[in-house]
């Protein structure tokens, strides 16, 4: 230890010894230690300096964390008798060390001998995340984190765990609405506004079971289409999200939700980088319905669709490969009765254009059943307009 000291000593010697005479030939006076300006000095000290200071989310955090829980599902699976484990008592001489113990075994699974016994009870436990979004107990989370729940709990920040209800669910968007018994929760508020494509944003949950963890990245894509649903329409963020995290909310620097985090895109089972959260403007209009009635009500126009590709454009004379081309009207719906046919081209709902099937799906399905629709269609080179009343979603659709 002393020896290498003193290595370090006669380096640091002969160093600012250079230095010194560097200083000399600069102008500089080693004997006060000042050194005259030098640009290139000046150019060094300046570019050590950050560009521009990074945010802090340690505010943000404070204020909304409280909010944000721990969502403890109990499922419980209980198998059929067709899915019970076959058993059959083995052919064994009468006294066998071993038949008591096969008659113990069988009495695990009642039955006859050799038919199908009732497999016991088994529970299972899943984890996720979930936020209150009003004093009186109401938690926004995914439906996959409660499908099939027998128990709901959830556990605040302060490591409190209270009982939760389910009011509604929604599979076709993955949202699930709880209700905790109480008051004065604290709560936060979904996001007016969209968020922009390089905006900061704070994720909150409970990956792997670890609670009140948070991570911080930015939004990096919309409007992504995963398979996941009928009406995706997804938010990409690089913040770090894993599994416990789903149900958990996303947030703005302002410390307003602008997504739920519901799916990330892993080959390795981990986060690498991306998350998909629902947007806040699904999540209001999804969860209002779900407080109201407990379920969702979507519109209905009754046609089946296709994607129109570039060559299907060039061959309808459209000028660009946009709208939703009808692959079929359903007979007796409301496109059919306003004359909707089969190889007409919807480009636009209510005026508003029409980029892709999908997207007349979304707008469909957020008009109230028996309001008017106006629709834009491309037939024969030419466009036209049909009126048309939506129709409430039939279920299994």
């Amino acid at each position: 230890m002393n020896k290498a000291s003193a290595s370090f000593r006669k380096r640091t010697a002969k160093w600012l010894g250079a230095a010194a005479v560097a200083a000399l030939i600069a102008g500089g006076s080693v004997g006060t230690g000042l050194v005259a300006p030098n640009p290139a000095h000046a150019e060094l000290r300046s570019m050590s300096q950050p560009v521009q200071n990074l945010p802090s989310f340690a505010d943000v955090i404070e204020r909304v964390k409280p909010a944000v829980v721990a969502v403890k599902v109990k499922v419980q699976n209980v198998a059929s008798r067709d899915e019970g484990p076959q058993f059959s008592m083995p052919d064994l001489p009468q006294g066998h060390p071993m038949e008591r113990f096969f008659r113990q075994f069988r009495d695990q699974f009642p039955g006859e001998r050799g038919g199908r016994g009732h497999r016991p009870r088994q529970f299972g436990q899943s984890l996720g995340s979930g936020f209150f979004i009003s004093a009186d107990g109401y938690v926004v989370t995914n439906n996959h984190v409660v499908d099939n729940a027998s128990e709901v709990q959830v556990t605040m920040d302060d490591g409190k765990t209270l009982d939760a209800k389910v009011i509604g669910t929604d599979p076709k968007t993955d949202l699930a609405l709880l209700k905790v018994e109480g008051s004065d929760f604290p709560y936060v508020r979904l996001a007016g506004q969209k968020a922009r494509i390089g905006d900061w944003v704070v994720a909150i949950g409970n990956p792997f079971g670890l609670g009140g963890t948070v991570t911080a990245g930015i939004v990096s894509a919309q409007h992504r289409d995963i398979g996941a649903g009928p009406y995706d329409d997804f938010i990409q963020i690089d913040a770090s999200v894993n599994k416990g995290n789903s149900g958990g909310p996303t947030f703005n620097l302002s410390g307003e939700v602008v997504g739920v985090n519901t799916a990330i895109f892993s080959p390795s089972g981990g986060n690498v980088g991306i998350a998909f959260a629902i947007p806040a403007s699904t999540v209001d209009r999804i969860v209002t319905e779900l407080k109201d009635k407990g379920s969702v009500t979507r519109g209905f126009i009754g046609v089946q669709m296709q994607p129109v590709t570039k060559e299907i454009a060039e061959a309808i004379g459209l000028k660009e490969a946009k709208g939703a081309l009808v692959a079929e009207a359903i007979k007796d719906g409301p496109a059919a009765k306003a004359g909707v046919r089969t190889g007409d081209t919807i480009i636009a709902v209510d005026g508003e254009p029409i980029n892709e099937a999908k997207d007349l799906s979304r707008k469909v399905a957020q008009v109230a059943p028996g309001k008017t629709l106006s629709l834009t269609l491309w037939r024969e080179g030419k466009e036209r307009t049909v009126t048309l009343e939506v129709a409430s979603q039939p279920k299994g659709v």
